[in-house]
């Protein structure tokens, strides 16, 4: 019997209020199942990293995902939709390549091996392990949330379109994110028992109102690339990224949450990346990059530019948060509520 598609169901996100017209029409659409929607001229008309443009092709993904709470599943697969999602990945896709440079894979995999000596001002991880505050490690956890807790699922996608040794290298480093068969292991769930431990809500997507347009664009950049096979390239370039530049930074950051007393589960999981991600940036980068680009080789280029789209996202989206860190305020939409303050463990200095 088909689900009434009017009918509430738990567990499922709510729809965001909108950030603009474009975000508002798609909003209205998904509530009412009609309505005007945007149209290419419209997306092309607005800034691609803004916010309004960012949290529609945030919804419109997600309905890929869990979907939202009195939306029917069938929008999934809409071909209105699937047409105004193909304009604002245009205007998005257009504008990444315009800004990042041209490179070859192992270029760009060369300048993500090298860890800098120190902080140039510019990384979070550095900044929280050295001076963060525990109401700003509870913003990154908040704002983390919603790449983490989904973390892995837009890299699955990727797997039916390799084969050999990037496919097997790939299934190896996924069955590790979602837990190698144990559910209180899966990444995703470590990440939600870190945000209790900082008595942050960790329902799926409950932090979407507060987030910036920064933050929204890095997750729109995973499932971009997971949904596109003509993207594989890329999205092996984006994991890549995680993985080798994982182990150093989450290192920080389990200092930052001892300094801080965040909690054992909150320390917990940046130990496990620090540990795994290690193991895991010699495979991506011997069987899934390497083994990739032997079964394919003119894909060269997309993992370069995956590669390079990663870490302007992930630039912004640090330029962001440590802007208003420093000038001693929230860098989220609404300050987060104050919770009791825990006793420092310890120094990271």
């Amino acid at each position: 019997m088909k689900v009434d598609p009017g009918a509430a169901r738990p567990g499922r996100p709510q729809l965001p209020p909108p950030r603009g017209c474009l975000s508002g029409a798609v909003v209205s659409w998904l509530r009412t199942g009609q309505g005007p929607l945007p149209t290419r001229e419209e997306a092309q008309r607005e800034d691609p990293y803004g916010a309004d443009l960012q949290l529609a092709l945030y919804v419109l993904y997600e309905l890929h995902y869990q979907g939202f709470d009195h939306v029917d599943d069938d929008h999934e697969w809409a071909p209105e939709l699937l047409a105004v999602r193909r304009y604002l990945e245009e205007a998005f896709l257009r504008a990444l390549r315009a800004d990042v440079p041209a490179l070859g894979a192992q270029e760009a995999l060369a300048g993500l091996l090298t860890e800098p000596a120190a902080d140039d001002g510019n990384s979070v991880s550095h900044y929280l392990k050295r001076d963060g505050r525990l109401w700003q490690l509870r913003e990154y956890a908040a704002l983390r949330s919603l790449y983490h807790l989904k973390e892995a699922d837009p890299h699955a996608w990727v797997l039916p379109r390799l084969r050999g040794r990037a496919k097997a290298g790939m299934a190896a480093i996924e069955f590790d994110e979602f837990g190698a068969g144990r559910p209180e292991d899966i990444h995703a769930q470590l990440f939600a028992d870190l945000m209790a431990d900082l008595a942050l809500e960790t329902a799926y997507g409950h932090y979407l109102d507060l987030a910036p347009a920064e933050t929204l664009a890095v997750v729109n950049l995973m499932s971009l690339l997971g949904l596109h096979r003509s993207l594989r390239g890329a999205l092996v370039g984006h994991f890549a990224t995680i993985e080798v530049t994982s182990s150093p930074g989450a290192r920080r950051l389990a200092e930052a949450m001892r300094r801080t007393g965040a909690g054992p589960a909150a320390e917990r999981f940046y130990d496990e990346h620090v540990e795994a991600d290690a193991v895991h940036e010699q495979v991506v980068r011997r069987e899934v990059v390497d083994g990739l680009l032997r079964d394919e080789p003119g894909l060269d280029a997309d993992v370069g530019f995956g590669i390079a789209a990663t870490g302007l996202l992930e630039c912004r989206l640090a330029g962001c948060l440590l802007a208003a860190w420093r000038a001693g305020r929230s860098a989220l939409a609404a300050p987060l509520p104050v919770v009791r303050t825990r006793t420092p463990v310890r120094s990271a200095r």
